[in-house]
């Protein structure tokens, strides 16, 4: 499997694992060092554990459950033998203190090559505008 093809298949499996709403599978697909930009979060998350507190937080404070995902427009820029920037729409139904809603966005996620695997470094997420 190519480069590009790899880096897609690591984005598939975190939003596969997303959608599904499998917690410790989605956090494996990020390194340990990743940082989150979230549009709804006032900080920036500066580690997975940062990001794995929040996400304990929605759940147990907000009722958070995501019920599906779904990924287009997808992009891979390959930067060098060992970076991409994954680029994507995505559409989300997340559930907040029983109801549940569509998100669009916009996301970004830097991948870094730790050995043979890919995982994700960065995540930044936008609303998608209309146009």
């Amino acid at each position: 499997m190519n480069a590009t093809d790899s880096v897609l298949a690591a984005a598939a499996k975190i939003v596969d694992d997303f959608g599904h709403h499998r917690t410790a599978d989605y956090f494996a697909g990020f390194a340990a060092e990743a940082t989150f930009l979230f549009y709804t979060h006032t900080e920036r998350l500066d580690s997975r554990a940062a990001y794995e507190s929040l996400w304990a937080k929605w759940e147990s404070e907000d009722g958070f459950k995501v019920h599906s995902c779904r990924s287009s427009h997808q992009k891979v820029q390959l930067i060098g033998e060992d970076a991409a920037v994954f680029t994507h729409l995505v559409s989300s139904d997340i559930e907040f203190g029983g109801e549940v809603s569509t998100i669009e966005e916009r996301e970004t996620i830097v991948f870094a090559k730790y050995g043979e695997h890919w995982l994700a470094v960065h995540e930044h997420l936008s609303p998608e505008s209309a146009s």
